[in-house]
């Protein structure tokens, strides 16, 4: 879910007290506490600062709120407005068109998200089917195991497979543990059904567009070459104290925050590029890259690129594993050409030729494009701050080898 607001004239710095307070305990805050809601992955709370766009005209402060839900995602922001409407009340009071009755009003305020929620353009997600509570409970099996085999390291002197049968009959002996023998049950089969139907439409809809865009592509790419030709690209050094206040942010745990908002370049070329693009991506993170694996990038938990602004502007914002820094290498070495197809729609950012090459690979300047561009996430909240995209998919893979999907040695390496 995707919520963007623009503020009442005067109420900026009282939205930023109220979510800077609250980010110093995401999960458990006076605000909103998110960790009272269960199947919520990821969530945030952020302003954009007021701008002027590319014409001359003012956009206002704003307020932006983006959640990663288990499905069924709507009683799950029921739930989390309802255990919380004091709080969203007085921050939602701080936004343009929200009206309440008076006092704490949760229906008012689930009205006002919903009016105010829209579609991302593009949305990955790390591991389709695997829910908040599972990767929880999976890295507490983990951890039970290897306690089990701490307390009791005579077990290890058994052979793998007569390490992981002894290991199966604890679990199965265990209220508390009993649930893993079982696989985890996988999405239902109108969801899949539903997947497959878009699969399958979209691609047909593109083999009967095929002649035509072979007809346009040579015109396409003719302005393309012509705008990267014309396009400025100046190599901006972030602002120090802009810089600061992000890296206070960052680096807390295994598992980091990253938002960032941009203008598109002027012109019908560039917004018909960006969103043809986006789309294309839509498609690719939905069916194929959905097990883990983003192009050969295997941190990201999840991300979504959003319009806002009628279009004026795009929102970036990803939940990575390890550091700001490693989080660019791994882009810029592995799919930087994914990163000019997008992002190269952007005012600023470093040149490019042919869309894919170029770009993120002028090193410092792409890093200097993105810390530039990069918000503070004053509010960021994480149901398991400590797991790693590996440690989950390990973990995930430990609970599946129990019962004996994988041969015992590869399976007791995975402790």
């Amino acid at each position: 879910m995707t919520v963007v607001a623009p503020l009442r004239e005067g109420r900026l710095d009282e939205a930023r007290a109220m979510l800077e307070e609250a980010g110093k305990d995401p999960a458990a805050n006076a605000l909103i506490p998110f960790a009272g809601v269960e199947g919520v992955h990821y969530a945030r709370l952020f302003l954009v600062e007021p701008a002027i766009d590319l014409k001359g005209r003012p956009i206002p402060a704003q307020l932006v709120f983006m959640a990663d839900f288990d499905a069924p995602a709507q009683p799950r922001l029921e739930r989390l407005v309802a255990r919380s409407a004091a709080g969203w009340t007085r921050l939602l009071a701080c936004c343009e068109g929200f009206t309440s009755s008076g006092g704490t009003d949760a229906g008012a305020c689930l009205a006002f998200v919903r009016r105010q929620a829209g579609g991302d353009a593009a949305y990955y997600v790390n591991t389709v089917g695997l829910g908040a509570a599972q990767a929880v409970a999976e890295a507490r099996l983990r951890d039970a195991i290897e306690d089990r085999l701490d307390a009791q390291p005579d077990l290890l002197k058994a052979s793998p497979a007569g390490v992981r049968d002894k290991i199966r009959d604890w679990i199965q002996s265990s209220d508390e543990l009993s649930w893993a023998i079982s696989p985890p049950a996988p999405p239902s089969l109108g969801w899949r059904l539903g997947e497959l139907a878009h699969l399958v439409l979209v691609a047909l809809g593109a083999l009967v567009l095929l002649p035509l865009a072979i007809v346009l592509l040579p015109f396409w790419l003719l302005a393309l070459r012509l705008h990267e030709r014309s396009d400025p690209a100046p190599d901006v050094l972030p602002d120090p104290h802009h810089a600061a206040t992000l890296a206070a942010l960052e680096d807390h745990g295994p598992v980091n925050q990253f938002t960032a908002i941009g203008f598109l370049k002027p012109g019908p070329f560039r917004a018909f590029t960006a969103r043809l693009i986006l789309f294309l991506i839509a498609y690719g993170v939905r069916h194929v890259f959905n097990r883990a694996n983003l192009a050969g990038v295997k941190t990201i938990h999840f991300a979504r690129w959003t319009f806002i602004d009628g279009g004026r502007r795009v929102i970036f914002a990803s939940n990575y594993d390890g550091s700001v820094e490693s989080y660019m290498d791994d882009f810029i070495d592995k799919v930087g050409w994914g990163l000019n197809a997008v992002f190269s729609n952007g005012l600023g950012y470093p040149p490019t030729q042919w869309l894919l090459w170029g770009g993120a690979h002028h090193e410092l300047a792409f890093k200097h494009y993105l810390r530039v561009h990069q918000v503070p996430t004053q509010v960021w909240y994480a149901a398991y701050p400590s797991l790693s995209a590996l440690n989950i998919a390990n973990n995930a893979a430990i609970r599946l080898g129990v019962s004996g999907s994988t041969e015992a040695g590869r399976w007791l390496q995975r402790l």
